[in-house]
């Protein structure tokens, strides 16, 4: 890829650095010396900058607080133990981004100015990346409406911007499980599938809900029969039933196609462990729990990697997993901090060296 984009950098006179410390941070409270802002205007893409951290000006009628064109990614660079920072499948997140994008009627954002303006940012603040254990420095691409009139239209004016925080693990100890069946997340033709700030918005109530009731999260079932597994939480769901490892199937277009969850399934597979992509309910699970072939059930996502479940609750049904036999999961976790810190070959090209 030629970078065929004018980035021009503004660089901090002091890094924040000076007086912080990267070991034991609380995930996405904090935040690098530059971030880079792009504008859309006119039909083009123009004033791309890298600049120092700083707050923003908008009016108050800016057509993304009121509409809700907003989009977003989640990667991640870490460093190996030599010192070499990495960015993790960061190509994936991109298609992902504009696949977002095209669905809630906003701009692409060229190859040029998303990667190339990622890699020097990153490279720039690459001091911040911490270098240990389930740390990393989390990427946050985000792009928002920023027309200044009230209509109910696509903004023809737009604001992409890529924030970079260094952070510690998304979920200290593994999470407690309901089963939603009152509030839904997606529907087949709606936009499951994309990153778009309202899914974030819709799931709080539950989880609010279901913390009252002493679960972490929901896992999120279809909108008619609410028995259709999707995700948990933020995250992609797995399921192991005698050995089999089992994620919902794409196909409705409920789901977030996560870059977590395919590096998984590639693992799983090199493995020899069998995986199906395919509907799933929540009578098959309980089933399968009666008959004792519910082994493990897990999430995935960018923030979280990969997340064991030791509780699960629908109604009545209360299941407790003992998490020193998740094999599965613990292998995973172990596998893909392998593949994320360069402890092992990247025979599949996921690593973006800088």
């Amino acid at each position: 890829m030629e970078a065929v984009i004018d980035i021009q950098i503004n660089k901090v006179e002091t890094s924040k650095l000076v007086n912080f410390s990267l070991e034991n941070i609380p995930f996405g409270k904090y935040f690098t010396d530059h971030m880079l802002e792009a504008d859309f205007e006119d039909g083009e893409w123009k004033n791309v900058e890298i600049k120092p951290y700083q707050p923003i000006l908008f009016e108050p009628s800016m057509a993304a607080l009121h509409y809700g064109q907003a989009i977003f990614e989640g990667i991640k660079a870490y460093k190996n133990e030599q010192g070499e920072a990495y960015i993790f499948r960061p190509h994936d997140n991109f298609e992902r981004f504009n696949i977002s994008a095209a669905r809630m009627c906003m701009p692409t954002v060229p190859e040029e100015i998303f990667m190339e303006g990622l890699r020097q940012l990153v490279k720039l603040d690459s001091n911040w990346i911490p270098q240990m254990d389930n740390h990393s420095l989390y990427i946050r691409p985000v792009m928002f409406a920023t027309d200044t009139v009230l209509g109910v239209r696509p903004s023809d004016n737009y604001k992409f911007m890529i924030l970079l925080s260094p952070s510690g693990p998304y979920y200290t100890t593994p999470m407690k499980i309901y089963v939603e069946e009152k509030y839904t997340r997606a529907v087949a033709g709606g936009v499951g599938f994309s990153k778009n700030a309202g899914n974030y918005a819709v799931s709080m109530i539950a989880a609010k809900e279901a913390k009252a009731k002493g679960y972490d999260q929901v896992l999120w079932t279809d909108a008619f029969e609410h028995k259709w597994f999707q995700e948990v939480g933020m995250m992609n769901v797995f399921f192991v039933i005698d050995g089999v490892a089992i994620t919902p199937t794409l196909d409705e277009g409920t789901i977030l196609n996560g870059v977590t969850r395919r590096t998984l399934i590639t693992l799983l597979e090199e493995k020899g462990i069998q995986v199906q992509q395919r509907k799933i309910s929540i009578d098959e699970v309980i089933a399968a729990y009666k008959a004792g072939t519910l082994q493990e059930v897990f999430g995935s996502g960018t923030a979280a990697s990969v997340a064991p479940l030791k509780a699960l609750g629908y109604r009545d049904v209360h299941i407790e997993f003992d998490l020193n036999n998740a094999t599965i999961a613990n292998y995973l976790a172990n596998q893909y901090k392998d593949v994320i810190y360069n402890r092992v070959p990247d025979n599949n090209g996921w690593l973006y060296k800088l």
